[in-house]
């Protein structure tokens, strides 16, 4: 699973598909992503102490994780997203279009 929080997507299905936003929070268990602006579902706030009005609440619901794509902030397209280890063993995140890497995933590994 190579998405993470932060990351700008295209929503590939549903309502709202082919719009460009941005990941709240990842589940990599169940393997879903809350996508800005997407899913937006509502949900009823009994009257409470803490919530004094009530009333209806919009919230957005996490979404599968094989309904979003990544989009490459080098060149603008949806892309998968690869893996690769530079020369001192640092991994980075590579997009697939046009090869530059996207962020780096861990750092060198010290030698002993």
């Amino acid at each position: 699973m190579r998405i993470n929080k932060n990351d700008q997507v295209l929503v590939l299905t549903g309502g709202n598909s082919g719009k460009r936003s941005r990941v709240l929070s990842v589940d990599k268990e169940k393997g879903k992503v809350t996508v800005e602006g997407v899913n937006v579902g509502k949900k009823h706030i009994r009257r409470s102490k803490k919530n004094p009005q009530g009333g209806i609440l919009s919230m957005e619901r996490p979404v599968d994780i094989s309904n979003v794509q990544v989009v490459c902030p080098i060149c603008g397209k949806p892309t998968r997203v690869g893996a690769r280890f530079d020369a001192e063993g640092a991994k980075y995140r590579v997009c697939k279009k046009c090869g530059k890497d996207i962020n780096r995933i861990s750092p060198a590994k010290k030698k002993k």
